[in-house]
């Protein structure tokens, strides 16, 4: 019983490290703001999110396949799973099946300052 609780502690330890280490860069995430709110609500538009998601103050965001995104920046989690800091939500939308392996959310081949920029405007809204 013992080893198994050991086994347990080291993969709970490497599934709650894996997320930050394999963003990548040189120095781990700070949970800051890490992009440019202002470019990521064009983006949100450019890359259609309102086809799955109502977004306020995104025009033509009404979709309903997705979870609405209003307040996103207090919610506590990602897919209801993943803390909600901006570093983790950027690699969220860069690659959400890498996150959440299972989740209908789709891997739409954003790259990495888009997923950057799109995470700052969330977290702004409130």
């Amino acid at each position: 019983m013992r080893r198994l609780l050991q086994i347990l502690a080291l993969e709970l330890a490497g599934a709650l490290a894996w997320p930050v280490a394999a963003w990548g860069g040189d120095s781990p995430p700070t949970g800051r703001t890490l992009g440019d709110a202002q470019r990521g609500a064009l983006l949100i538009a450019q890359y259609q999110c309102g086809a799955c998601h109502a977004i306020p103050g995104i025009a033509s965001a009404r979709g309903t396949e997705g979870p609405a995104l209003a307040a996103y920046g207090l919610r506590s989690y990602i897919a209801g799973r993943v803390p909600n800091r901006p570093d983790l939500l950027a690699r969220w939308i860069a690659q959400p099946s890498a996150l959440v392996p299972l989740t209908t959310m789709p891997d739409m081949g954003v790259p990495e300052q888009d997923a950057r920029d799109m995470a700052a405007w969330l977290s702004e809204q409130r």
